[in-house]
């Protein structure tokens, strides 16, 4: 079928069910109408929290990695300190695509760096802010690069973490990406947005937007 206004491409959620709503996810059943007028059922998308992802080198031009177990694939694999933006009521989410108050985005990196690896910087830039997943969820990744990283002190980790820090070359951390070592999609992409960016004058990796110093 033809439509007159070919930029009107928008959905209208008419029906929604919250099949799980707890303080981790808002997993929600969805009936849209679309453009024509049909309405299609049954969607499914869900509400977490936003998150923080740190491409970190150390002063000698090696990049913090960490190793842990990944559930949706179940295996373990080799990816950037990353982790969510806390919000202020302890949620892991915000309702439905409203993000609500939560902790500022380059204080949540500096804090995931610091409680994964035991590392902090004086020198960040912000690279990017994505959805995560723009088809099924409403949460954003947040894209951060630090450089001249230096240890101060041990992991803090949560109950439920388990990971091992690892150093890495950037030639190292390419072959993982070729080889299917390094999995996690967005910590790719923010692979290549730091190798692209040269403001910051980090080994291999920069940044143009966002900068940081002496934080």
């Amino acid at each position: 079928m033809e439509r007159k206004n070919r930029d009107d491409l928008a959905w209208e959620e008419v029906e929604v069910e919250h099949i799980v709503q707890d303080e981790w996810i808002d997993f929600r059943r969805s009936a849209y109408r679309l453009p024509d007028g049909s309405v299609f059922e049954p969607y499914y998308s869900y509400s977490r929290r936003d998150y923080v992802v740190i491409v970190a080198s150390d002063c000698e031009g090696n990049y913090l990695c960490v190793r842990q177990f990944r559930q949706g694939i179940r295996e373990v694999t080799t990816e950037f300190p990353a982790g969510g933006v806390e919000r202020s009521d302890g949620r892991e989410y915000g309702a439905g695509g409203q993000r609500g108050v939560a902790e500022e985005e380059l204080a949540a990196a500096q804090r995931e760096l610091l409680e994964e690896t035991g590392y902090s910087s004086g020198e960040w830039a912000h690279l990017l802010t994505v959805p995560s997943h723009a088809t099924i969820a409403d949460n954003y990744a947040h894209i951060f690069a630090a450089k001249n990283c230096r240890r101060v002190g041990g992991q803090n980790l949560d109950e439920t973490e388990f990971l091992n820090v690892e150093l890495h070359t950037a030639q190292e951390i390419e072959d993982l990406i070729r080889t299917g070592g390094f999995q996690q999609a967005v910590h790719v992409m923010a692979w290549l947005l730091a190798k692209e960016n040269n403001s910051l004058k980090v080994p291999g990796i920069s940044a143009t937007r966002k900068q940081y110093h002496s934080l």
